[in-house]
């Protein structure tokens, strides 16, 4: 908290209305078209039943962004399409409103291709709660291990001397993203890396029990620190209340201010300066 203001974004009524006024620069076609508002729509078969707020979440997404003003925002390749919407609506507003009011905001990607989007435990396109092929990051190293062990692999891949397939195998795609040298030394040292381990996978002789346990020491390995430190908060649990309750503060009152830049560009901050009567 001392370099991060976390807060509770429901505590933050202004992005309600900075939502509210974004909605009346989007078209009901333009989110029709966002790619990542359909596949969730598809996941969630809501079919024709959309609740409205659903619908209207990549504009209240814009508001988290430019209510901050955020020049740079990571991202998952998957939420690509949400901050491009968030990039139209800001050019759209600057433009009709005749002021560089909102910043417009830039994606930052992971460097590593595997980091791009995660792909759900069972293979399918990404992690979901709902389709329950996630790992959490407040996981037990118990639960860790059940669901690297039960993980997607190779279907084809049915004997230890089977080639194996590793493109699309979703084991060597955690591993690509979180694996690094000191871990083979410590976990896997008949192997100098990566590669030589694919190579080996790839021509056959390698189970792949081996390398899901390879990927559970790399996954225990990165959790345990994150793992300890949320056991360390947990039993703080005023200091927790504490640091929410002020970094909303914090978060409202800088929403507070674009909102004012906001409505003083669209002229309906009323009674400010007699407004009213101009």
């Amino acid at each position: 908290p001392a370099k991060s203001n976390i807060f509770i974004q429901s505590m933050v009524p202004e992005l309600t209305e900075l939502t509210f006024y974004y909605m009346n620069l989007v078209t009901v076609s333009r989110v029709q078209r966002n790619p990542t508002v359909k596949a969730e729509i598809q996941q969630r078969n809501f079919e024709a039943s959309i609740p409205v707020g659903f619908f209207c979440y990549p504009i209240s997404q814009a508001a988290d962004i430019t209510a901050f003003k955020a020049n740079v925002v990571p991202v998952g390749e998957d939420q690509l399409p949400m901050l491009e919407q968030a990039r139209e609506i800001v050019h759209s507003f600057n433009s009709i409103y005749g002021e560089e009011v909102l910043v417009m905001p830039k994606a930052f990607l992971p460097n590593n291709q595997a980091c791009m989007r995660l792909p759900g435990t069972d293979g399918k396109a990404k992690m979901s709660k709902s389709l329950g092929n996630c790992i959490y990051l407040s996981d037990e190293a118990d639960e860790v291990k059940k669901k690297v062990m039960s993980m997607y692999t190779d279907p084809n891949h049915i004997r230890v001397e089977d080639p194996g397939q590793v493109e699309g195998n979703s084991v060597f795609t955690y591993l690509d993203a979180f694996s690094k040298p000191e871990y083979f030394e410590e976990f896997l040292p008949d192997y100098s890396g990566m590669d030589e381990l694919k190579e080996h996978y790839s021509r056959g002789g390698l189970g792949d029990v081996k390398v899901k346990k390879f990927l559970n020491n790399v996954l225990q390995a990165e959790l345990a620190p994150i793992r300890e430190r949320r056991q360390m908060w947990e039993k703080r649990p005023q200091d927790v209340y504490d640091i929410l309750k002020s970094g909303s503060e914090v978060a409202r009152a800088k929403a507070a201010e674009t909102l004012a830049d906001v409505r003083r560009a669209m002229k309906i901050d009323y009674f400010e300066n007699d407004n009213l009567f101009k």
